[in-house]
């Protein structure tokens, strides 16, 4: 009988320990709801100020600022963030990312208004899709070219196909019209706003910026995201388990070149023209220095690196003449700033804050507990 008493008796704690701990998670959620959504709480508070700053700009900028640094660092962050996928998530180191946003530019010129004779003259909502569609293709293609070889030798082919894709614009005057590119290239109207004012424009880079970082994150936790990274690490281990390693890589350049494309077409309704000079090599290796120095693990790394070079970039002559050198040097001052920061920082100005940020919480924890070692010591006392 007692065995057979045993389970009754123990059934009622045995009922109410669910019961209490659910009420004790309702009391759980109910806080964790006060107090804010999960991917509010994770957001470091300074991310927060600089998110506020961003969105606040047009009142406490220029439009020379707003437009010359900001927004050309957004424009240009998102051509590296294209870099900073390949590389950060796929280890492809890829210089022909400049070439693809170039080629979109070209696209937006050649099948809109500009004014070279012999323009055709379409709206921009139908050669924008286009431009990004004929620019992922392009990505593919050099994609299916690059993956089949790594390091070094990857390295070289897109450095080859950017080289290739230069010279053919800058020779070629019935497309391309040669050296001279193609101008007269208007920023569309649409929804009763003139885009190429400042401020709307400052805010329309800034929405694709954002939008593109959201999608590098999305992307890089997804099935397509972790298998990729699976392949960087050992592509021999994901080919055993079943991986098509070619068609992730080539997937992971098509990503890629709509990135780089948005950017592109950003670039060139920014300008209002596009020259050879915009897919030159020395632009791809630009792109390739913004993405290193913001970093390579992190999306927000392209647009800090894209930000530091847009200030470097159009500040940098009045400094050096100021001191009395060659102001067309500025470029010694991006390639020594590149220099310092790979030096202490091989993965970025992202790296030298996340270092900042554990050796402040590890001196914050020290102090924490001398202080409470000091009050255990004088309550004994």
């Amino acid at each position: 009988m007692a065995l057979a008493e045993s389970p009754q008796r123990n059934a009622a704690p045995a009922a109410q320990k669910p019961a209490s701990e659910a009420a004790l998670s309702r009391v759980r959620g109910a806080a964790v709801s006060a107090a804010g959504p999960a991917w509010l709480q994770t957001l470091h508070p300074a991310a927060i100020l600089v998110a506020v700053v961003i969105l606040i700009m047009p009142a406490l900028a220029s439009d020379f600022v707003l437009i010359q640094i900001f927004a050309w660092s957004y424009m240009l962050g998102t051509v590296a963030l294209s870099l900073m996928f390949l590389a950060g998530y796929g280890g492809m180191v890829s210089l022909a990312q400049m070439t693809l946003a170039g080629f979109a530019g070209y696209i937006v010129a050649i099948l809109g208004v500009n004014g070279v004779p012999g323009g055709m003259g379409w709206p921009w909502w139908i050669i924008a899709p286009i431009a990004i569609i004929l620019t992922m293709i392009l990505g593919a293609i050099i994609g299916a070219l690059a993956v089949r070889t790594e390091g070094i030798y990857m390295i070289m082919i897109t450095l080859a196909i950017a080289a290739a894709f230069f010279y053919f614009t800058n020779e070629n005057y019935a497309i391309f019209n040669g050296h001279t590119g193609i101008d007269g290239i208007p920023t569309p109207h649409f929804l009763g706003v003139d885009w190429h004012a400042p401020v709307p424009f400052y805010y329309l880079t800034l929405a694709i910026a954002v939008l593109c970082w959201w999608a590098v994150g999305y992307v890089s936790r997804a099935p397509f995201g972790l298998a990729l990274q699976g392949i960087r690490d050992n592509p021999r281990r994901m080919a055993a388990l079943g991986f098509d390693v070619t068609a992730h890589r080539v997937a992971a350049y098509v990503f890629a070149a709509l990135i780089a494309a948005l950017g592109g077409v950003l670039l060139v309704w920014s300008y209002g023209e596009i020259a050879p000079g915009t897919v030159s090599v020395s632009a791809a290796i630009d792109i390739l220095v913004i993405a290193v120095v913001g970093g390579l693990g992190n999306p927000i790394g392209p647009f800090i690196g894209a930000l530091i070079y847009a200030v470097l970039k159009t500040f940098a002559f009045d400094f050096l003449v100021a001191l009395g050198l060659d102001g067309n040097r500025f470029r010694l001052l991006i390639g020594l700033g590149f220099l310092v920061v790979v030096f202490f920082s091989p993965d970025g100005v992202i790296g030298l804050w996340r270092r900042w940020r554990s050796r402040a919480g590890r001196s914050g924890g020290r102090d924490e507990r001398s202080r409470r070692d000091a009050r255990a010591g004088g309550g004994h006392g």
